[in-house]
């Protein structure tokens, strides 16, 4: 049973037990093949809060964050689509897809990217006494994150890391140790840190686990440990991240940037050509003379 399964059977029987169980997710719009929450910042926060603290009633909710890259992976990876397509909760990452999503006529609030998102829910979470796992990263780099996430916010409980080696998603007995690990932590909130499209495909295939919710978060070890810098807030505002990216790592992400974004524009235009025409055809079928469908019969 998915979550909305869930919050319907709960709300079906709230007169019954008393209990209620609501979490009002929110409208989405759909780029290219992966759909998109229509969420603020404060507003994924209130709504992960609020599973957690009802997570005794409700599945694991998992977060993914779709942007012009993954928008483009999804089109090639049929895996990696289905994974997009199930989750829970999928947050406006980049600005690639704010922007598409105010052409498409449907507008996205704002970029709410992983790694910001899992800050917030630090912070939330050394309020709340919710537990938090780090998995993923290059070797140490969780280990280093959830330090400096402890020092930054009192009172977090960083419950267990771990960063599995290179290849692991290929290793049965890895991958069974990865769940161990996760199982006798016992977290509520689990930031997957393995990259797209693994920690997306690695999270649906693992929703079995008794977490709260489970939350890709990409590069953000990284950042908190302070081994890779942001873009300023400037670059940020003005959808330019990329590019600053693209100048600290040419060589690993000018394929990503140089040819994929557009080959991104180019997605949103086709689909909002379809789009366009298919309310042109709408608005201007001919309509269905009122006897077209009456049985014919002979004149006398």
């Amino acid at each position: 049973m998915d979550l909305t399964e869930v919050l319907s059977a709960s709300e079906a029987n709230e007169n019954e037990t008393g209990d209620s169980v609501r979490l009002p997710m929110p409208p989405r719009v759909v780029v290219g093949t992966v759909p998109i929450d229509r969420i603020s910042m404060d507003y994924a926060v209130v709504l992960l809060v609020e599973a957690l603290l009802q997570r005794s009633h409700l599945p694991t909710l998992t977060v993914v964050g779709p942007n012009a890259w993954l928008v483009n992976l999804a089109q090639d990876n049929e895996r990696f689509r289905e994974a997009m397509r199930a989750a829970d909760l999928a947050i406006p990452d980049g600005m690639s897809v704010v922007l598409a999503s105010h052409l498409l006529g449907a507008p996205l609030p704002e970029r709410v990217t992983g790694g910001d998102l899992m800050e917030r829910m630090c912070s939330e979470a050394a309020h709340y006494g919710f537990r938090v796992f780090l998995l993923g990263g290059p070797h140490g780099t969780a280990l280093m994150a959830g330090y400096n996430l402890s020092r930054r916010y009192p009172g977090l409980n960083i419950c267990g890391t771990y960063c599995p080696p290179f290849g692991f998603e290929q290793d049965p007995a890895e991958l069974e140790r990865i769940r161990e690990r996760i199982a006798e932590a016992s977290p509520d909130l689990l930031c997957v840190a393995f990259g797209a499209p693994k920690q997306e495909i690695w999270m649906q295939d693992n929703r079995s686990l008794d977490v709260g919710v489970m939350l890709a978060v990409g590069a953000a070890f990284e950042r908190q440990a302070g081994l890779v810098r942001r873009a300023p807030r400037w670059m940020q505002r003005m959808a330019l991240e990329w590019l600053f990216r693209l100048m600290l790592e040419p060589r690993r992400l000018w394929r990503r940037y140089l040819l994929g974004n557009p080959r991104f524009v180019g997605l949103v235009l086709r689909q909002l050509g379809v789009e366009k025409w298919s309310g042109l055809r709408r608005r201007f079928a001919r309509p269905a003379h009122p006897e077209a469908n009456e049985p014919k019969t002979l004149r006398s």
